[in-house]
């Protein structure tokens, strides 16, 4: 029996977006379980990523087992564990299976991501408490 790989995804739960595209997200490969990560909640892995430097307003964060993948290289990451089942899941692998592809598209997803958020009345998590950086 395989050993279930430790994969958690963190990202924004009050984004409609990043919510629906967490939770559509399938992962084709038996040995792995993705955990989903509110990073508006106090927890371990949002500690990890605090410390790391990482702000989680500019990017989702991939964790497999120690190794840590952000924002454009998560969403690449994920595309290549994702399976071909749906539409959903065939798209974002296509979109996302280059790293080259990924990096061009994925700041263009956070403008709008910031744009949604605005528009929502969201505040920023601000998770490395930068002065100023609470609205979008």
């Amino acid at each position: 029996m395989l050993k279930k790989k430790n994969i958690v995804l963190v990202y924004d739960k009050e984004c409609p977006v990043c919510h629906h595209y967490c939770h559509s997200l399938q992962v084709r490969e038996v040995d792995r379980d993705i955990a989903i990560v509110n990073a508006r909640i106090e927890s371990d892995v949002m500690r990890e990523i605090t410390e790391r430097g990482l702000d989680i307003d500019q990017g989702m964060v991939l964790k497999v087992g120690r190794k840590i993948y952000y924002g454009a290289d998560a969403m690449h990451e994920l595309a290549l564990m994702s399976s071909r089942v749906g539409f959903f899941n065939r798209a974002n692998y296509w979109l996302f299976k280059s790293k080259t592809v990924s990096a061009i598209i994925y700041p263009v997803l956070r403008f709008f991501r910031h744009w949604l958020l605005k528009i929502l009345g969201k505040s920023r998590i601000n998770n490395l408490g930068m002065e100023g950086n609470d609205k979008f």
